[in-house]
């Protein structure tokens, strides 16, 4: 995802003269080119970009005063060091993956002594050279999160552990577990033992205070949620949590997109899933044109994360943009849903998932909707139990059940935040689906907050969030005059909600 696009290239430039001992990695220490898990490739890590707090404010000040007003002013400076860690992959083979790790320097109050963490985990991208240590080029995908966690954690006395995760950037990793909930919370918690070890070594050490804090927005909401879960069930304690826009009943969210529910990037993501399926079940599929037309299957399987971004992919013709199913019904019973009508505003954005050129076969998709029919989900197509089907018989629904998020309880607090209007990861589907069923749990324990609504008063403690976002959604739909709809919904998941519910889940954490 990406996030205040217009002025990062401008930002990086600057960035490069403001940090002073940037690329100082030091010694080059301790080297292990076959870590255990939670183990760190060099120790100490190198130190990749070094800003005082005033390098910063007034690098956001001429650059980025949108963020600079959202995060506050920087009252510490930030280190940000390149981590490497021992991990493994979907079926538990051993690799490694990378990170970063970016600590508050200074003499204020809030930069020293032990300093709280955030455990943040990143949303979809199908870049390999994703890295969120990389301060230096403002061209990396990663650069506007990495800048965004900077601002808002690091630069207000937090640490910050922020995985690339396994399959991107230095991982030799083949592939990424997109959506596995198993390995991806193990990345997580990897990188922070990894991090923790760093901690004393680096140039600047640091010491970490008890309390622990997960967050991650999208596709890393849902690994936020499992990484909570995981936790819980180690008994590893956890401070609070704060999921944003995830797909965390991920079993419903695929049924709706199969029922023709497409969602907004629903091309690029559909690859990324069953990809990370097979190589970790094995019973996805014999072939990929099994699931796939002929002018995508051949190389799909390595495809994502790759050298592609989102516009060259499709320039390429490796998918396409839009279908991801057929305008022809796979069967007359299904002909009502190929695309369904009927939905109000959505139904402009189902049907823009149906065409010609598609990227799922028809047979895919009945065999797929006719198991869902006869083993339904309790929310998809119509809500009944809340639960993931009982039996699915498709190996693609096993496996989406396998890695669904429904079915736990939180220990420690939780902050679920999102829009209503996500036309990527369903608001219903997901985030309002968790907070209802957690609804009985006691008060103060999981808060659901919807940006995309009006404040509840002069004490709503979300007002700011509310509000800004407001006036950002206001302020796209105005710039495209006659195509303000199609505006907001193109900006809606990756760049109106993000820095709102991300600057939501710091006010969230600093009750704690």
């Amino acid at each position: 995802m990406t996030y205040f696009k217009a002025s990062w290239a401008a930002l990086g430039a600057t960035l490069l003269v403001a940090a002073c001992g940037g690329g100082d990695g030091g010694p080059k220490g301790t080297q292990d080119a076959n870590p255990a898990r939670g183990a760190l490739m060099q120790s100490p890590p190198p130190r990749i970009t070094s800003m005082t707090a005033a390098d910063f404010t007034a690098i956001l000040t001429a650059k980025q005063p949108s963020l600079l007003q959202l995060a506050g002013t920087p009252t510490c400076g930030v280190d940000v060091q390149y981590i490497q860690y021992g991990t493994v992959g979907a079926v538990g083979e051993a690799t490694n993956a990378s990170g970063a790790l970016m600590v508050p320097t200074g003499s204020a109050a809030n930069c020293t002594g032990a300093r709280p963490i955030v455990l943040y985990a990143h949303g979809t991208n199908i870049t390999r050279r994703y890295n969120l240590a990389d301060f230096s080029d403002s061209t990396n995908p990663a650069y506007g999160e990495a800048v965004l966690l900077a601002a808002l954690y690091a630069a207000q006395g937090y640490i910050v552990v922020a995985p690339n995760y396994a399959g991107y950037d230095s991982s030799p990793l083949s592939y990424h577990p997109y959506l596995n909930a198993d390995q991806q919370s193990k990345d997580m918690m990897d990188a922070l033992s990894a991090a923790k070890k760093a901690l004393p070594t680096l140039l600047n050490p640091t010491t970490a205070s008890a309390k622990l804090f997960i967050s991650g927005y999208s596709q890393g909401g849902h690994v936020a949620m499992a990484t909570h879960r995981a936790m819980q069930a180690a008994g590893i304690p956890v401070t609070a949590s704060a999921p944003l826009s995830g797909p965390y009943a991920l079993a419903a969210q695929s049924d709706a997109t199969f029922y023709g529910n497409v969602n907004a990037g629903g091309t690029v993501f559909s690859p990324l899933i069953f990809t990370s399926f097979q190589k970790a079940y094995g019973n996805i599929y014999t072939t990929p044109s099994d699931i796939y037309e002929s002018a995508y299957a051949t190389g799909i399987e390595t495809l994502l994360p790759g050298t592609y971004d989102y516009a060259t992919v499709f320039a390429s013709g490796k998918l396409p943009q839009l279908a991801l199913f057929s305008s022809t019904p796979p069967a007359p019973a299904f002909a009502a849903i190929t695309p369904p009508t009927g939905t109000g505003p959505t139904d402009a954005l189902f049907a823009a998932g149906f065409g010609t050129g598609n990227l799922i076969k028809n047979s895919a998709r009945l065999a797929y909707l006719m198991d869902a029919a006869a083993n339904p989900d309790g929310v998809v197509p119509t809500f009944t139990t809340g639960a993931p089907a009982v039996n699915p018989q498709s190996t693609v629904r096993q496996a989406a059940k396998k890695n669904d998020l429904r079915g736990w309880t939180p220990a420690a607090p939780m902050l679920l935040c999102a829009g209503n209007g996500d036309p990527t990861v369903f608001y219903s589907l997901n985030t309002q689906l968790m907070g209802s069923l957690w609804a009985g749990l006691p008060a103060g324990l999981v808060t659901v907050l919807d940006v995309d609504t009006a404040p509840t008063g002069a004490s709503d403690p979300f007002a700011a969030a509310k509000l800004g976002f407001a006036q950002a959604k206001a302020a796209t739909a105005a710039a495209a005059g006659a195509n303000a709809a199609q505006a907001v919904t193109a900006a809606y998941h990756g760049g109106l909600v993000p820095p709102f519910c991300n600057a939501a889940a710091r006010g969230f954490f600093s009750q704690f």
